[in-house]
């Protein structure tokens, strides 16, 4: 008999089918014509078709839109890999509930509700109306000496962002950024797409907060060290989060699967959000269909992960923040394409002039 949590993330990945092709089909034929030379709007002609076939809309509709920034923090921080103390994580996440942060910023800019869910800060957070509690526990473990979390815990972590964006469409949504908050998390990070993608450590490992070299260094040894304590399964992407993910990944690969479940796209952020669609998509393949990458990030493993997944980024700013920061602008993006193919007129409907065709 399967556990809750597991028989709810069979459930999500059951429901979650390929792009719907006759709303893809319909929406390509509208942008050929519309009143401009065919494919000169680029990548955002692509991007509206893509978003039509997951909307199941010819003409979709992104009015209500949600960044859910996930917090946890992790065991392996005792080891010294990051430049900021791990009492920031809860410190951020207040910033986050008074509306002061960067991802409040770029939110409130582009329409977003921001929802903030706490998988497993390593402290207790005053009640808040604006933040959700799914704490899975005050934190993982040090990886260095063995998982990260119980695979139990990882069902628990995928099934609660299942259970909070599930929520969220309840109250509407069309569109989903993801976004993350935890100290240290860029090196269960590195450690997942080191694993999966199969590169060396080093390679995919970045400063983070801002690590000096001897600082990065060392961060390469701890998750070296890290997968050959835990020896996590390159093919079973629940064990390679259990073995040295985080919570709040966990959570966030929900979000992607959950999402995709009710038809509706997902931007990701960064690197963090990059290492929960390894897992999400390991889980289920059909899902990178529904994601859309909204920034290369500044952390080198961040292209690694693209490539596996079969993703193109549309920015390149050199950001590395997090929160939802790189989702936001994806966002911004995502409705700017959509509302091209919905608004622009035809060249019927203008009564301009299309190009002369061959005969």
């Amino acid at each position: 008999m399967l556990h809750d949590d597991e028989a709810t993330i069979q459930r999500v990945i059951g429901s979650i089918k390929p792009l719907d092709e006759q709303a893809m089909a319909s929406a390509r034929a509208r942008q050929e014509r519309l009143t401009k030379p065919s494919g000169s709007l680029g990548r955002l002609e692509e991007l509206s078709i893509q978003l039509a076939a997951i909307r199941r809309q010819t003409v979709p509709d992104l009015a209500q839109k949600a960044i859910i920034t996930m917090a946890g923090d992790h065991g392996v921080v005792a080891q010294g890999v990051s430049a900021y103390p791990q009492e920031v994580t809860a410190q951020m996440v207040q910033n986050f509930l008074l509306g002061g942060a960067a991802i409040n910023v770029l939110a409130r800019h582009v329409g977003a509700r921001v929802v903030v869910v706490d998988m497993g800060i390593a402290a207790t957070l005053d009640d808040h109306p604006a933040l959700i509690s799914r704490k899975v526990a005050p934190g993982t473990r040090d990886m260095t000496m063995g998982p990260a979390m119980s695979r139990r815990e990882a069902l628990r972590s995928i099934a609660a962002g299942i259970e909070v964006v599930e929520e969220e469409v309840d109250s509407g949504l069309d569109i989903v950024g993801t976004g993350d908050m935890g100290i240290g998390n860029t090196t269960p990070s590195s450690a997942i797409c080191a694993v999966i993608t199969k590169k060396p450590v080093e390679h995919v490992t970045g400063r983070g907060t801002g690590l000096d070299d001897a600082m990065l260094h060392w961060k390469v040894e701890i998750i070296e060290k890290a997968i050959s304590v835990t020896r996590p399964d390159p093919d079973g992407p629940l064990d390679v989060l259990a073995k040295v993910g985080g919570f709040e990944i966990g959570a966030l690969a929900g979000v992607m699967l959950g999402a995709a479940a009710h038809h509706v796209p997902v931007v990701i952020d960064g690197f963090v959000s990059g290492a929960a669609a390894l897992v999400a998509t390991g889980l289920c393949p059909v899902l990178k269909h529904y994601l859309i990458a909204s920034h290369l990030s500044v952390e080198p493993g961040h292209q690694a992960m693209l490539e596996w997944i079969g993703l193109k980024p549309l920015l390149d700013l050199d950001m590395r923040l997090g929160e939802g920061t790189g989702a936001a602008l994806g966002m911004f993006l995502a409705e700017a394409a959509a509302k091209l193919l919905v608004e622009m007129a035809t060249f019927d409907e203008a009564h301009v002039t299309d190009r002369k065709l061959e005969s």
